[in-house]
């Protein structure tokens, strides 16, 4: 066999090999998606509200991390909905809100509120019929971490 013909067959190889390795080190390589942290809610206001709703009432079950309060009667009007959406002052939590339709769509969704603030109205961004099954789910976070402190979600009919 001719020496040069041996040299570039060893060559071409030799990248071969180097391509492979290449490819296969950076194929392992999938990049991890960057949390982004919730958006505090710019309408929440302090304090407690007064609400004088019958469904207003509290959300909490035995074991659970967090209380809130919420109207659990779903009154449509415009785009938004009165829920009082409320985080208990004595948490150590940071909540929010996120409510669905029968499919997981999300239909609204607010930003995160503080221990000792509400939110009056929550905005929908796909507003739901009188008669629709919606589900309203309330996550909670640990303060300046993020991580999830649990959720509850509640089932409902909009009036």
């Amino acid at each position: 066999m001719n020496k040069k013909f041996v040299i570039a067959i060893s060559a071409v190889c030799l990248v071969a090999v180097a391509a492979m390795i290449v490819a296969l080190s950076l194929s392992g390589k999938t990049e991890k998606p960057q949390f982004t942290p919730p958006p505090f809610e710019t309408a929440a206001q302090v304090g407690t509200p007064t609400v004088e709703d019958t469904s207003w009432g509290k959300i909490y079950q035995s074991g659970m991390s967090f209380v809130a309060y919420m109207c659990g009667k779903v009154t449509v009007s415009g785009t938004g909905a009165d829920l009082y959406f409320t985080n208990d002052a004595d948490n150590n939590a940071w909540l929010k809100l996120r409510i669905m339709d029968t499919q997981g769509n999300i239909l609204a969704e607010t930003g995160i509120i503080k221990p000792g603030e509400y939110l009056q109205t929550v905005q929908f961004t796909t507003v739901p019929t009188s008669g629709q099954q919606i589900t309203m789910k309330i996550m909670g976070y640990e303060p300046e971490t993020y991580h999830s402190i649990g959720a509850v979600a509640l089932n409902t009919v909009v009036e």
